[in-house]
């Protein structure tokens, strides 16, 4: 993951995110949140917690550990050091074990940072070598040069020469650098430059730092950049230019909250405002900005509040409070080793000593801040020391101090004066203000020389003439630094736009290619479904992530004059359903339904009134559902902000309905086949029960006939029996065979009325399983031998045959009354397709021991087979070659499912010109239904 990304990738990923759901939002998600984390704070914590919830799942210890210093970052641009820190350990822990070198440079990079918060500048150059050496471990040269530039621009605040022989030939300056490093390279060139006194070239490096950082979501350094332009502005005395810098800075940093930044922001207002002379403002600026870099005291930015402090207490002749913030201001230049630091805090002591009668203190140091500002090139920090080192003696009355090595002059103050003046003529384009004139001026006439007096008075008021002179040049010079810089600026936003508005016409192009792409493959996901509630819920997924709107609703027509709510949503929550007449003038979705054209809504504040739209509401998209000729209803997508939908979104939307539209049309025909499947089902299952009835009542003609013959010859013999008895008498012989008759008689009504009580006890059964589909434990053999038994009758009438060959002990869980129908429905299928226009044909109905779980059944027969072109077709709803003939194409599709869902099974076929033999592997115990899925049907 790179360090800092363009706006333009981060614009990417904001687009990329929203259709997204789940834990395919997770690989946009973090380098969405990574790069925001400046840009946005807040929102980059609220997307990383969303990224941590998904991390549970996906368990990917890399983007945990990224996020880790994710939110080590805020905090530390929050001010919470301590808690950064230590966050800051652990992601680098973490990122370590894992063998991250990026992911460890970007760790250290951050520890660096926090160090300088802390003023531990010696932890900071730890930090950042270690950050260019994990970069480079990962091959990442952007990662190890940004390392590098910001060492390069510490560097330049402790030795400028050492800096510039270390760092000077590093960076190529000549090349291109992408706008990451941009940033850091001018940001280095541009703290040597200030140190040398270049305002005008320091205000140019820092004005790239400024628009690199912003464009790679540098958010603090481009604070930074920002107040550090306003300082150079005003050190060429444009004040206006410097405040106006000042205030953009103090305009970024505000919204932020973080601390540091604000602070900043306000330390620089206050002192380019003493510079004005407003000395009341200023004081209440500092106030505010020590009040908020309280947790930052060790840090560099505290240490330049204490000098600002220090000016600020010398230009109100308050000297105790001088002396104290420059006496801090020592401290903290020490512990930080910058030399700007030292040369200002002893210089700052030595003014205010000297105010406070303590010229001997005040010389020691102004002579230390003298050899200081040499030692660095530092001519402004030194003329100002030589200038403090005259006021001392000028001022030491009484005190007698001891005069300066070399002396020419008859006086110290007039030699360090002197001093001045010759380091100013030193330097080129330098002009001599006219106070140091009037200093030498002032000492002359003290020591009574006032030839020489008059010179340099007249000499100060040529001075004060070229000051006046020097004061327009330096305004011009920032003018024409400004101009220079806002040309080059706007020459690079020129070449920018180009290069953007050429890169927008590919991007567009492979945009609308991505969004046919995109909207194609949502098409697909729509049509699929032929479910209406599912149609829906995908519609409502796709218009929420790809137009937002706040209210999305479908209604449809219904007979022919009233469209009814089928979808309604506001947000997340259902509208009341509201029926809407075909005729209704107010209404905008009747309009769009009669007229069958798309409305829009642009902004319902300047539309005329026509009809009702939600309160909120302030543009609306209506678009009607059409399928060729025939319109469906209508979809609306509405918004609260006016002008919501332009001409892509509308494409949008108007694909997203055509293929709503299609999918909703399909569902209805579904539905309507699944209403005529369920009634030609019922009526299969009518007819079959009928058939079993017909096949019972034959099969009990037979046993109730037989015993109805025999019981009225039975009554026959007893009323002769009667009358013999009654007559001439009754023979012992007679009686015998009387009694021989009655047994054989009794027998045999017997063994026919058992035989009818076993069939109807099988017709019951079978009936109340086919009827209730009730599981039950039951035995293969019985249940086997009572659904045969109910279409026997068929299978003799016929004049075919069927084996039965099922072993005792086999116990199911399961669904008798299904499995009797898939039966009955494969010895049918036989009698109607196998043996047509043959008799004496043979079916087996076999079960074989159940082994791991399962029983195997075989029904097979010896008749003409099935057809090669139609075997994969047999289980089809409606597919039949007995068309018209007592077939309905109903009985092998209803077989299939019982067996496959309800049963749990598998089923197979075989077929050949021999025969054709179907196999069942069905489980001893039948699985457990699902609450969820819907009902079979068969």
């Amino acid at each position: 993951m790179d360090m800092f990304a363009h706006d333009d990738d981060v614009a990417h990923w904001e687009l990329a995110l929203l259709p997204l759901r789940g834990l395919e939002r997770l690989p946009v998600l973090l380098p969405l949140a990574w790069h925001l984390r400046q840009r946005d704070s807040l929102r980059a914590i609220e997307l990383a917690d969303e990224a941590d919830t998904l991390l549970i799942h996906a368990g990917d210890a890399t983007a945990a550990g990224r996020l880790r210093l994710l939110r080590a970052e805020v905090a530390w641009l929050m001010g919470e050091l301590e808690s950064a820190g230590s966050q800051a350990g652990e992601a680098l822990h973490t990122l370590r074990l894992l063998g991250d070198d990026a992911g460890c440079a970007d760790a250290h990079w951050l520890r660096a940072w926090i160090a300088v918060d802390h003023g531990d500048h010696v932890h900071r150059d730890a930090e950042l070598a270690e950050c260019a050496r994990a970069a480079r471990a990962a091959g990442d040269g952007e990662r190890e040069a940004i390392a590098d530039a910001a060492s390069a621009r510490w560097a330049v605040l402790r030795d400028i020469d050492s800096a510039r022989e270390r760092w000077g030939h590093r960076f190529d300056l000549a090349a291109e650098a992408p706008p990451a490093l941009d940033c850091w390279i001018n940001d280095f060139l541009g703290m040597a430059a200030s140190q040398s006194s270049d305002f005008g070239g320091a205000a140019g490096f820092y004005l790239r730092t400024y628009e690199a950082a912003l464009e790679t979501g540098q958010l603090r350094a481009a604070i930074i950049a920002a107040t550090n332009i306003g300082e150079k502005f005003s050190n060429l005395n444009d004040h206006h230019s410097a405040l106006e810098w000042l205030q953009r800075g103090l305009d970024i940093a505000r919204p932020t909250g973080w601390p540091r930044s604000i602070g900043a922001a306000l330390l620089h207002t206050a002192d380019t405002v003493r510079r004005l002379g407003r000395l009341e403002a200023a004081e209440e600026l500092l106030r505010e900005a020590f009040d908020i870099l309280r947790p930052y005291a060790s840090s560099r930015l505290f240490a330049i509040a204490l000098q600002y402090q220090g000016d600020l207490c010398l230009a109100r002749d308050d000297f105790a409070g001088a002396l104290d913030a420059f006496e801090r201001l020592a401290v903290r230049a020490d512990v930080l080793e910058q030399a700007d630091f030292r040369m200002v805090a002893r210089r700052g002591q030595a003014h205010a000593l000297c105010f406070l009668d303590r010229p001997r203190e005040a010389l020691v140091l102004a002579l230390e801040a003298v050899e200081l500002a040499h030692g660095h090139h530092n001519p402004y920090n030194h003329i100002a020391g030589l200038r403090v080192l005259a006021l001392i003696h000028s001022r030491a009355g009484a005190h007698r101090l001891p005069p300066p090595a070399a002396m020419r002059e008859a006086d110290p103050a007039l030699h360090y004066l002197h001093r001045a003046l010759d380091t100013a003529s030193t330097i080129q384009g330098y002009t001599v203000p006219g106070s140091l004139y009037d200093a030498l001026a002032d000492r002359y006439a003290h020591l009574g020389d006032y030839r020489r007096a008059y010179d340099m008075a007249r000499a100060a008021g040529v001075s004060h003439e070229k000051t006046h002179s020097q004061e327009a040049t330096g305004r011009a010079i920032a003018m024409q630094v400004h101009q220079q810089t806002e040309q080059a600026r706007a020459e690079g936003l020129h070449h920018r736009e180009l290069a953007m508005s050429e890169a927008r016409r590919a991007e567009l192009l492979q945009q609308t290619s991505a969004t046919l792409e995109r909207l194609s493959a949502i098409g697909r996901e729509i049509t699929i479904h032929l479910d209406a509630a599912a149609v829906y819920e995908v519609l409502n997924r796709y218009v929420n992530a790809l137009l937002a709107p706040h209210i999305f609703a479908v209604y449809l027509l219904e007979e022919g004059h009233v469209l009814v709510p089928a979808f309604t949503r506001e947000g997340d929550s259902p509208m009341p359903p509201t029926r809407i007449e075909l005729d209704d003038t107010t209404a905008w979705c009747a309009r769009c339904v009669r007229e069958r054209r798309e409305v829009y809504i642009e902004d319902a504040a300047a539309e005329p009134v026509r009809g009702p739209l939600p309160e909120a509401t302030a543009s609306a998209l209506y678009v009607p559902l059409l399928v060729g000729e025939r319109v469906l209803g209508v979809m609306s997508a509405q918004s609260t902000r006016p002008h919501a939908y332009g001409e892509r979104e509308r494409l949008i939307f108007r694909t997203l309905c055509a293929y709503g539209a299609i999918a909703l049309d399909n569902a209805q025909a579904y539905r309507q086949l699944q209403e005529a499947q369920s009634q030609l089902v019922s009526q299969e299952k009518l007819a079959a029960l009928g058939a079993l009835m017909a096949g019972v009542a034959h099969e009990l003609n037979t046993p109730i006939g037989n015993s109805l013959l025999i019981a009225s010859t039975l009554e026959q013999k007893t009323d002769a029996l009667e009358k013999a008895l009654n007559g001439p008498g009754l023979r012992r012989s007679e009686l015998a065979a009387f009694i021989a008759d009655t047994h054989k008689a009794s027998e045999l009504v017997m063994r026919g009325l058992r035989s009818a009580a076993e069939l109807v006890a099988s017709f019951k059964q079978v009936a109340v399983d086919r009827t209730t589909e009730q599981r039950r434990p039951f035995d293969l053999q019985q249940v086997t031998r009572e659904i045969v038994a109910t279409v026997m009758n068929r299978i003799r009438a016929s004049s075919h045959r069927l084996i039965v060959d099922v072993p005792e002990g086999v116990a199911l869980d399961s669904y008798p009354g299904p499995f009797g129908q898939v039966v009955t429905n494969l010895i049918n299928n036989a009698l109607l397709h196998a043996f047509d226009g043959r008799e004496g044909g043979t079916m087996t109905l076999a079960a074989a021991v159940p082994a791991d779980g399962h029983v195997t059944i075989v029904f097979a027969d010896d008749g003409a087979g099935i057809a090669p072109e139609h075997l994969s077709r047999i289980y089809d709803p409606f597919f039949t070659t007995k068309l018209g003939q007592g077939g309905s194409g109903l009985g092998l599709s209803i077989s299939y499912n019982i067996v496959t869902s309800l049963l749990g099974g598998s089923i197979a076929v075989a077929s050949s010109p021999a025969g054709t033999t179907f196999t069942l592997a069905l489980p001893l115990v039948a699985p457990s239904p699902d609450p969820a899925s819907p009902a079979t049907i068969y």
